[in-house]
C-alpha cells in the first residue's frame, strides 16, 4: 500500500497479485488505516500501450526489435521529506521482459492540498526506442457523473468558462502551437463529480500543467462508466528516439481535489503558488504606466521623457517602455519589420536607453523595457545573416503569424542569441528594472535546420531550450521582475512563471470583458499574476469603472493624462494610493467569487486578509435592466464574531457614497449570513468597499 497525502487528500495505490501498481482511491483524505483494505483493486495505475486494456494509454513505446508493448511491474518505492510540509514519493516501475524504467514522481504541499505529479522515463536498449505517448500522469474517478470545465477562446476573449457533462468516450483539450501554445484554450481545468460545479459546495478537481508549449488532457469515461484523466505534453508531431540511459522527463502536472468547490480549489492553487512556485511569490508588484497606447510606434526620447513625468503625477512605481525602440537598417515603425534586431533606433533615442533610464532614476520611477526575443521579421539583418536560425520549410514559400516567424530554440546558438539580449541590456543599462517578455507568433513553417532528421523533437526541445535561456537570465540576474506577455494569454503555466512575475492575460483591456477574462484566469492564478491595466478601451465606461476593474489584479495604466479631464486625473492619482494600501490585501489574501458575471448583470469578489483582519470587495453593475430587483451580496471569509467597519473607498472627487450602511460596524456574521446592497440598477456603475476589523 502506498499512500500519497496532503492535508485533506488521499491517492492511494496498491500493488496486486500481478506484480502492478493500481489506484485504488483519490479523495477525501481516509485517516483510519484499516479502512484502506476494504477499498476495491481500481485501476492500473499507469496504462500501457499493447496489452489487455482498450482505452487510451499513458504511454507507448517501441522497442528495437519492433515490439509495440509494456508492461509495467512495481520495483519499490521511496519517500522523503523535501521540506517542512512537502515530501516526495517516487514509484519505480519496470518491464520484465524488456530494460525499460517508468518513475512516477508524486510531490505533497501538505498545507496546500496540492500534488505535483510527473514521470521520468528510461531504459538500457541497445539502441534507442521511440515513445509515441509519455504522460505525466493518469488519475483514476470512479463516480455516477463528470463535469468537465474547459478555458477556451481566442486573441482578446480569453479563458471563457465551458462546462459540459462528460458521457462514454473521449473529451480532448488540446493545443498544437508551439511557442504560444495557449492562444486558444488555457492549459488547466476543473472535473467536478456527481454534480455541476459550484463555488462553495461540492467535490472538484482542478489541474494543470507546466509546460509553455503544447499539451493535451484527455478525459475518457470507459464501459464502466470509470474515468481516466490523462495530462502531459501533446503527442502529436512529438514521437520522440530515446537513447540508452537518458532520462526523459515529463513536465510537471499540478492537481487540488476540493470538497468546499471551485473557491476553495482556486485558494488552494493561489497560496502553493506564492509559497512554492511563482517567481517572487512572497514580494509585492510594482504599479506602471505604458507608453503604449499614448504613443504606439510614434514617438521619440524627448516624448517618452514627458511621459515619465505622467507616471510621476500618477504616483506609480515605473514607467515602461513598449514595442517600437530598436532597429536601424529596418527601423522598428510597425510590426512588419525590425524585429531581430535589437540596437536603439539612433533616429528615435539618438542617447540610447540609457538616458531613459537615467531621467526615470532623476524622477523618482523605475525604468521597464519591452523585448519580443524568440521572434524575427523576415525584413531585418538577422533574418537575412541567420536564416538557418528560423524554424521554417526548406521548400515552400513562407507563411506569416503578424509578419513575423520563430527562432529555433532548440539551437544552443540561437538560446545564446536570445540569452544575450537581455544580457547585453542589462551590462549596460543596469538600472533597468522591469522586462515585458512578448511572444507573439506560434510556430508555423515547421522545420528545424538544427535537429535535420530529428524533426518530431522540434516542439520539445524548443520549449526545453526556452527554459534554457529563462535558467540563465534566472541565474545571472536573480532579483529581475518579468511580465509573461504572448499577445495576451498566449503564455500562462506555472513552469514558465518560475521565471516570470506576472502575466499578460489578454489585449483586450475593455473592463466588461476584463471582469470575464479575470474571472477565468482567477480559478488557477493569484491576483498577483494577472496584470490588468486602465486603457481607453470602451469609453462608454468611466475611467472609475476601468480602475476599479484593474485593481483586483497587478493595477498598471496604458493611458495618456492628457485624454482625462482633471477630476479623472485627481480619481487616478487617489486610486494608486488607494491600491498601494490594499495592495497586502488584494496581492497576498484568500479571494472568494460572490457573485459570477456570468450568471446574469452584476459581479462582485472580494479579497480577505489571511488574520481576517481586513477586506475589501468589488461589485459591479453591467447592464441592469429597469426596476430588476437585487439581492444583499453575502459576504465571506470574514471571522463570524468580530465587528467590521464597512465603508465606501476609491470614490470620484466631491462624490459621496450611496451605499447603504456606508461607514457603520456590523459583525461577521451578519456580513456572511445577511450581506450587503451592494448592487444598484445603474448601467456600468462600481463601488470599493473596504472592510476592516475594530
Amino acid at each position: 500500500m502506498i499512500k500519497v497525502e496532503t492535508g485533506n487528500i488521499s491517492l492511494i495505490f496498491q500493488v496486486g497479485d500481478n506484480g502492478r501498481l493500481y489506484q485504488r482511491y483519490l479523495g477525501k483524505k481516509l485517516t483510519h488505516a484499516s479502512d484502506v483494505n476494504f477499498l476495491p483493486q481500481g485501476t492500473e495505475a499507469y496504462l500501457t500501450h499493447g496489452m489487455e486494456d482498450y482505452f487510451e494509454p499513458a504511454i507507448q513505446i517501441l522497442h528495437n526489435d519492433g515490439n509495440p508493448s509494456l508492461l509495467l511491474k512495481y520495483v519499490t518505492h521511496s519517500s522523503r521529506q523535501l521540506e517542512a510540509g512537502v515530501n516526495e514519493t517516487v514509484i519505480t516501475l519496470e518491464d520484465d521482459k524488456y530494460p525499460v524504467t517508468v518513475k512516477l514522481h508524486y510531490t505533497t504541499y501538505d498545507k496546500e492540498n496540492i500534488i505535483k505529479t510527473f514521470t521520468e522515463i528510461s531504459h538500457r536498449e541497445k539502441k534507442p526506442v521511440l515513445l509515441s505517448k509519455y504522460a505525466s500522469s493518469m488519475l483514476h474517478l470512479n463516480r455516477a457523473k463528470y463535469f468537465l470545465t474547459e478555458f477556451s477562446g481566442d486573441w482578446a476573449h480569453e479563458a471563457n468558462i465551458t462546462e459540459r457533462e462528460l458521457d462514454f468516450g473521449k473529451k480532448v483539450v488540446d493545443t498544437k502551437l508551439g511557442s504560444r501554445a495557449d492562444m486558444f484554450v488555457s492549459p488547466f481545468f476543473q472535473l467536478s463529480v456527481d454534480r455541476a460545479s459550484e463555488e462553495n459546495s461540492g467535490e472538484v478537481l482542478v489541474g494543470t500543467i507546466g509546460w509553455t508549449g503544447n499539451f493535451r488532457f484527455t478525459f475518457e469515461v470507459d464501459n464502466k462508466n470509470e474515468l481516466r484523466i490523462i495530462s502531459g505534453i501533446n503527442p502529436y508531431f512529438s514521437e520522440y528516439q530515446l537513447p540508452a540511459n537518458e532520462v526523459f522527463r515529463t513536465p510537471d502536472f499540478y492537481f487540488t481535489y476540493s470538497f468546499e468547490g471551485r473557491g476553495q480549489a482556486s485558494r488552494n492553487f493561489h497560496d502553493w503558488a506564492r509559497k512554492h512556485q511563482l517567481k517572487d511569490g512572497d514580494k509585492t508588484r510594482m504599479t506602471l504606466l505604458n507608453n503604449w497606447e499614448a504613443t504606439y510606434f510614434n514617438f521619440n526620447e524627448e516624448k517618452l521623457i514627458s511621459l515619465m513625468d505622467e507616471a510621476v503625477k500618477l504616483g506609480v512605481d515605473m514607467f515602461l517602455l513598449d514595442d517600437g525602440w530598436f532597429a536601424n537598417k529596418y527601423p522598428r515603425s510597425g510590426d512588419h519589420q525590425g524585429l531581430g534586431d535589437w540596437d536603439e533606433t539612433k533616429d528615435k533615442l539618438p542617447n540610447g536607453v540609457g538616458r531613459l533610464v537615467e531621467e526615470a532614476k532623476k524622477k523618482g520611477i523605475k525604468f521597464g523595457i519591452w523585448i519580443e526575443p524568440e521572434m524575427v521579421n523576415p525584413k531585418s539583418e538577422l533574418y537575412e545573416k541567420h536564416k538557418d536560425w528560423v524554424i521554417h520549410l526548406p521548400n515552400r514559400d513562407e507563411y506569416y503569424f503578424r509578419n513575423q516567424l520563430v527562432l529555433d530554440l532548440s539551437n544552443p546558438a540561437v538560446q545564446d542569441y536570445v540569452f544575450g539580449i537581455v544580457d547585453k541590456l542589462m551590462t549596460n543599462y543596469p538600472g533597468i528594472a522591469f522586462f515585458k517578455w512578448d511572444c507573439n507568433s506560434p510556430i508555423t513553417n515547421i522545420y528545424s535546420p538544427y535537429l535535420k532528421n530529428k524533426q518530431s523533437h522540434l516542439y520539445i526541445e524548443h520549449v526545453r531550450g526556452l527554459y534554457n535561456v529563462l535558467e540563465r537570465v534566472k541565474a545571472k540576474y536573480p532579483d529581475l521582475p518579468m511580465m509573461l506577455c504572448s499577445g495576451g494569454g498566449g503564455r500562462s503555466d506555472y513552469e514558465a512563471l518560475k521565471y516570470f512575475t506576472e502575466f499578460w492575460p489578454s489585449d483586450n483591456t475593455d473592463p466588461i470583458e476584463r471582469l470575464f477574462i479575470q474571472w477565468g484566469y482567477s480559478q488557477v492564478f493569484p491576483s498577483k499574476t494577472l496584470c490588468a491595466h486602465v486603457t481607453t478601451w470602451n469609453r462608454n465606461t468611466s475611467v472609475k469603472f476601468r480602475t476599479d476593474v484593474a485593481m483586483m489584479g497587478k493595477l498598471g495604466f496604458d493611458i495618456k493624462l492628457e485624454d482625462m479631464n482633471s477630476n479623472d486625473q485627481q480619481f487616478c492619482r487617489q486610486a494608486v494610493n488607494n491600491y498601494n494600501q490594499l495592495k497586502p490585501v488584494i496581492l497576498e489574501g484568500d479571494l472568494y467569487r460572490l457573485v459570477s458575471p456570468y450568471e446574469g448583470n452584476h459581479t462582485s469578489s472580494m479579497y480577505v486578509s489571511k488574520n481576517k483582519q481586513s477586506a475589501v470587495v468589488f461589485s459591479f453593475d453591467i447592464h441592469p435592466r429597469y426596476a430588476e430587483k437585487s439581492l444583499p451580496v453575502r459576504l465571506q471569509g470574514l471571522e463570524k464574531d468580530r465587528k467590521y467597519r464597512v465603508k465606501e473607498i476609491n470614490l470620484m472627487p466631491d462624490a459621496n457614497s450611496s451605499l447603504s450602511g456606508n461607514d457603520q460596524v456590523y459583525s461577521g456574521e451578519y456580513l456572511m449570513n445577511v450581506g450587503l446592497n451592494l448592487f444598484t440598477t445603474q448601467q456600468l456603475n462600481s463601488r470599493v468597499i473596504q472592510v476592516i476589523a475594530e
